[in-house]
């Protein structure tokens, strides 16, 4: 297969991206990338492999495509993606995940604030966020749909792996902590509890993934409890509409 390789430097953002989404090659490879800007936004059918630093709407409105970040990226990463696979060997910004409601997102490290903020289901697509560090304050806020999943490697604390005021807004979807003991401080439409044998097998096929993208033994994984986060009526809401 041909594949096109850019060295991205101090390349002006829409001029990589130009060439990206021009180019009929199905593989892509930018070295050197320093930050640029919406590689890969509203692209399908392609494999992008980013050397480097990835910049703010990496993969937004993603459509199908592969991106792989053997670095870090920054904020709003797969904002409003609709299908597609993200992985990042490295860390994510703030706003991980924004509105995401199709489409995977792995990150071995950590992720920012408003990971997963207004994250939804959308007709037979489930958007799925792993995190395998920790994450920032307000993960999950106004979640609507979708799996989160927070494993806390590398974070040696007796606390949970996530910031202040998880799940705040949060009306739907769940979200997965892996962590010696639940969150606490959460706000009152939300119910933690342990996961079932049955909750852990929904989210089997992501832990399998996360461990074959990064290398590590799941075993690793599996040797710690799981709590659930879930809103705790279909419509908590319901009282502050004018109409039902």
């Amino acid at each position: 297969m041909v594949m096109m390789n850019i060295v991205a430097d101090l390349m002006y953002f829409k001029d990589l991206n130009d060439q990206v989404k021009a180019t009929a090659d199905k593989e892509v490879v930018i070295d050197h990338c320093i930050g640029q800007r919406y590689i890969g936004s509203g692209l399908s059918g392609k494999k992008i492999t980013i050397n480097g630093t990835a910049g703010n709407a990496l993969g937004a409105y993603l459509n199908g495509a592969d991106i792989v970040v053997n670095g870090n990226a920054q904020d709003a990463t797969g904002d409003t993606m609709n299908d597609g696979t993200i992985v990042i060997y490295g860390s994510s910004g703030d706003a991980t995940g924004y509105a995401m409601r199709g489409g995977k997102i792995f990150i071995k490290g950590d992720a920012g604030y408003r990971a997963g903020i207004h994250m939804k289901a959308y007709q037979d697509k489930l958007p799925v966020l792993v995190i395998g560090g920790a994450a920032g304050s307000f993960l999950g806020e106004y979640q609507a749909g979708g799996v989160i999943i927070v494993l806390g490697l590398g974070h040696d604390s007796d606390n949970p792996p996530v910031g202040y005021f998880c799940g705040t807004g949060m009306h739907g979807g769940k979200i997965v902590i892996r962590s010696k003991t639940p969150p606490t401080k959460l706000p009152p439409q939300v119910c933690v509890n342990e996961a079932t044998e049955e909750d852990m097998k929904d989210i089997d096929a992501y832990l399998e993934m996360y461990c074959q993208y990064f290398g590590i033994d799941k075993s690793q994984l599996l040797n710690e409890t799981f709590f659930i986060l879930t809103p705790n009526t279909q419509n908590p809401y319901r009282q502050l509409y004018t109409q039902n």
